[in-house]
């Protein structure tokens, strides 16, 4: 059955009848393995040899070719690496680091690593450094001259065997009294050894010197060198020759003396020494001639030449010429005292107040009136007394004359009165005067036409004289303090040009303007101030400040006297008359309410300061132009009856200030009247300042 299930188709063997039959296996033999893999001599010989060929072959292909270019040519080379191949001149080297020894013969050893790129062929430029050479130095037979090499001391002649560097050097010798020799020297170097002999020459020349007398010293500079006859070496260049002998006068002179050049000096004739004479005088300060030839004052010492007779003159203005005749011997010492003879004249002085004293050339003489003698010379003759200026003055006396000297003496109050200045120019450039005010009536009466309620009559003394601007303050001298102010335009025409009087600025502004024009002139200032604030003044300062309103109404209204007080800056009446001052005119009509009909005064706006007439006091435009700030606050004031006011500067304090003064834009009786008391705390187009001080 199980044959038959093996033959059959469905068994799986593809319908084959043949059954399956097993083979022979034999296992391989282990040492007969062995034995097959065992290699002969011959060829571990044969692969050797292929491996190193290999190896060089490789070696070939990845070496590089170097060439050493050493000099010297003989130097000895030695190439520290196992894989460095010589052929011929050149080495095959593989890429990377080159030690190598290089040695000659009179040269430093070099020993150093040299760096091999991937370049196939390279060649490395070495040259060898030698070894110092050896220097020996002479200069003739001069020993201790000092050798410098290269700037720094190398030693002295006669120097052997220095070592010096392969190279050039520069050799600088120097020895006292020789010139310096400078020079090159190149140096071989490999240990050889070079020598060098300079030859220095002598710096000085030999100068003769002759005297007669002889005998006498020779000194070079300052330095004795010998007696005469002499010859001396002396260095080249200017020197100072002195020869003395006693008894005689000194010789002197300068020489130039040139390195080996000898010469002598002509024979030096040695004078006799002057002898030495004291002058004196009574009175001393006398002029001194000696043979004619001015010598000086008493006291006075001077040499005489000996051997003769000379004259000498003493002369003083005021006193006889004296002439005394002397003779010295060489070196004497001697001394002469002359009294001189005044000459007198006589000087009578006659003085105011009778017990003035007399002073002349600054001696007290007693009382001024008497006849005294006098020198007939300048002298300073001074007459003085308590309680007046001293008199002094230069009075020369002539003999043969009536001479009479006639002295008042001034008052101190005099002469203080007389040094006030009737006016002054202040630093703005401002020309003031000086006004002595006194009692007057301010104000107006009641039934004056165009009187305002704030007139009341009032009696003011002034005691205080004060300088008073005769101009206001122009654009030009305020911008001296305020460089930025502008005083604008009005109807399209300016008031800022430089005469124009500067408007458009506040109370204060014109307060600080007087503090500083204060200072420009050391015055102390009269408002107190704090930034832009016045807070106060000083009453008792003499500086700058605006006028009080008693000084300007003064001022203004004063005509001859205090008694005659004008209305109008014209006088009594109005029109005012043509050409009277910048006031508003038929000009201003087109944006002026009220103007003075028919006149023209040829200003729409501000006029330049000073274009009309002054008025009796002097002043310009104390009416028309620009109305003013004065000093005072604006406040009530006295009645009439009341007692009288001294020096008013008006109320402590307030919120306005007084302005006075008409202007340009007026034109009403009201305005124009000299009278008219206007205020304000603000600027207005119409309003300036003149300014004021106190004389003491």
């Amino acid at each position: 059955m199980a044959d038959e299930k093996l033959n059959s188709p469905a068994s799986g063997n593809g319908g084959f009848d043949d059954p399956i039959a097993p083979i022979d296996f034999t296992p391989i033999d282990a040492g007969a393995r062995k034995r097959k893999l065992k290699l002969s001599p011959v060829k571990i010989v044969v692969s050797v040899v292929l491996l190193i060929f290999a190896g060089a072959a490789w070696f070939v292909l990845s070496a590089r070719s170097v060439f050493l270019d050493v000099t010297p040519g003989t130097s000895m080379i030695s190439v520290n690496h196992p894989m460095a191949i010589k052929i011929g001149p050149r080495y095959l080297v593989l890429e990377g680091d080159l030690p190598i020894i290089v040695t000659a013969e009179g040269y430093y050893e070099l020993d150093t690593v040299l760096t091999v790129s991937d370049q196939q062929a390279q060649t490395f430029v070495i040259d060898m450094q030698p070894l110092p050479g050896f220097l020996s130095v002479t200069a003739g037979d001069l020993a201790g001259a000092t050798v410098l090499v290269d700037g720094l001391e190398a030693g002295v002649t006669p120097m052997t065997d220095f070592e010096l560097a392969y190279g050039t050097h520069t050799l600088t010798v120097t020895l006292d009294r020789y010139e310096p020799v400078e020079t090159t020297v190149y140096m071989e170097g490999r240990q050889t050894r070079q020598g060098l002999d300079v030859e220095l020459l002598p710096a000085w020349a030999n100068v003769s010197f002759a005297t007669q007398p002889a005998g006498a010293t020779v000194t070079i500079d300052g330095e004795d060198r010998g007696i005469t006859p002499l010859v001396a070496e002396i260095l080249e260049g200017d020197h100072e020759i002195l020869v003395k002998l006693a008894s005689h006068k000194a010789w002197t002179d300068d020489i130039e003396v040139i390195a080996r050049q000898d010469f002598s000096l002509p024979l030096i004739t040695l004078e006799q020494a002057d002898g030495l004479v004291l002058l004196q005088s009574t009175p001393s300060n006398a002029n001194v001639t000696l043979d004619g030839s001015f010598q000086g004052q008493t006291p006075l010492e001077i040499t005489v030449p000996p051997g003769r007779s000379h004259q000498l003159t003493f002369f003083l203005n005021g006193y006889e010429s004296a002439t005394r005749a002397i003779t010295t011997r060489p070196e004497e010492e001697a001394s002469l005292h002359v009294t001189l003879q005044p000459i007198l004249n006589s000087v009578e002085i006659s003085a105011v107040p009778a017990d003035a004293e007399l002073y002349i050339n600054g001696e007290y003489m007693g009382n001024a009136n008497q006849t005294v003698e006098l020198l007939a010379a300048t002298q300073v003759i001074a007459i003085r007394r308590e309680g007046y200026v001293d008199f002094e003055t230069e009075f020369t006396s002539r003999p043969g004359l009536e001479q009479k000297l006639e002295v008042t003496l001034k008052t101190l109050e005099q002469q203080r009165l007389e040094d006030i200045k009737p006016f002054i120019t202040n630093a703005a450039g401002q020309n003031m005067k000086l006004v002595y005010p006194g009692t007057f009536e301010m104000g107006a009466s009641r039934r004056e036409p165009g009187r305002q309620a704030n007139e009341v009559l009032r009696n003011v003394t002034l005691t205080r004289p004060y300088y008073l601007s005769l101009m206001e303050v122009t654009n030009a001298q305020f911008a001296r303090f305020d460089s930025e102010h502008s005083s604008g335009v009005v109807e399209g025409r300016t008031l800022s040009n430089n005469n124009q009087p500067v408007v458009r600025i506040t109370w204060e502004q014109a307060a600080r303007f007087c503090n500083w024009l204060s200072a420009q002139e050391n015055l102390p200032p009269f408002y107190n101030v704090e930034g832009d604030r016045v807070t106060g003044f000083n009453p008792s300062s003499t500086g700058y400040r605006l006028p009080t309103e008693a000084e300007w109404a003064w001022s203004a209204r004063v005509n001859g006297s205090p008694d005659n007080l004008l209305k109008f800056p014209w006088g009594e009446t109005l029109p005012p008359p043509a050409n009277q001052g910048n006031y508003a005119d038929i000009s201003a009509g087109i944006f002026l309410g009220r103007i003075i009909a028919d006149y023209n005064d040829g200003y729409l706006g501000t006029a330049p300061v000073g274009s009309f007439a002054p008025n009796p006091n002097g002043f310009f435009d104390m009416g028309g132009n620009v109305a003013e700030w004065v000093h005072d606050f604006y406040g009530s004031t006295g009645q009439v009856g009341a007692s009288v006011e001294t020096d008013p500067m008006g109320p402590t304090t307030g919120t306005y200030h007084v302005v006075r003064g008409s202007s340009w834009a007026h034109g009403t009786i009201t305005e124009l009247r000299l009278s008219y008391r206007d205020y304000s705390n603000e600027t207005r187009d119409d309003v300036g300042f003149r300014v004021a001080r106190y004389l003491e």
